[in-house]
């Protein structure tokens, strides 16, 4: 990215203010990336062991398994999921409140006896489920963010400061070029005048 610039005063203060500004927010783009970074591995993590327990729970009831095409699965169903948003670290990131279930009236005594087991089976693998998704985003979220800040933080560091250091350094010497030239072309005329001053003595 070049920066643009002129060769003046006005041109080199607003580098300066820009060097300045950018070199005081890196710190807190950095902290922030880092935080990002603990919250999605924490996140993974979470969605990890989510996972795990929903596979353990399925497994536990793999005895069930032929019993599944008997049983009535509009006993139970997921009425309402109430979720909430928090921030962390400048994004907002879904918190799962609870999960309401529908539940029908079977009878007791009709209805095979792991009629109760399979809706409580089905209520316990939806919530995690449920859970599981909502570390998923949360996760994608806060992924999302992270490399965008890290984006943000190479910008800085690897182009904009370096882009606009080396742009004050070739205003200074073009300044300090024009300074000394100037001088130089004022001695000169010193010089001469001197000269013709001295001449004009003969």
């Amino acid at each position: 990215m070049a920066i643009k610039f002129q060769y003046n005063k006005t041109s080199l203060g607003e580098l300066g203010k820009q060097l300045k500004m950018r070199r005081a927010a890196l710190p807190t783009i950095k902290s922030k990336e880092s935080a990002l970074r603990s919250e999605v591995k924490r996140a993974k993590d979470t969605a990890r062991d989510y996972r795990t327990r929903m596979e353990a729970l399925a497994s536990e009831y793999d005895y069930m398994a032929a019993l599944w095409g008997e049983f009535d699965q509009s006993l139970v169903r997921v009425a309402d999921v109430q979720l909430s948003e928090q921030k962390i670290a400048g994004v907002r990131i879904p918190v799962l409140e609870d999960v309401s279930f529908d539940e029908k009236e079977y009878d007791l005594f009709s209805s095979p006896v792991w009629y109760a087991d399979g809706v409580d089976l089905l209520r316990r693998l939806a919530k995690l489920g449920i859970e599981y998704e909502v570390y998923n985003r949360k996760m994608e979220l806060l992924d999302y963010a992270r490399r965008k800040t890290t984006q943000k933080v190479n910008l800085y560091e690897k182009v904009q400061i370096p882009g606009y250091e080396d742009a004050i350094r070739k205003i200074k010497r073009f300044m300090e070029d024009e300074e000394n030239l100037s001088k130089s072309a004022q001695k000169i005329v010193k010089t001469r005048q001197q000269q013709a001053a001295e001449g004009s003595k003969l």
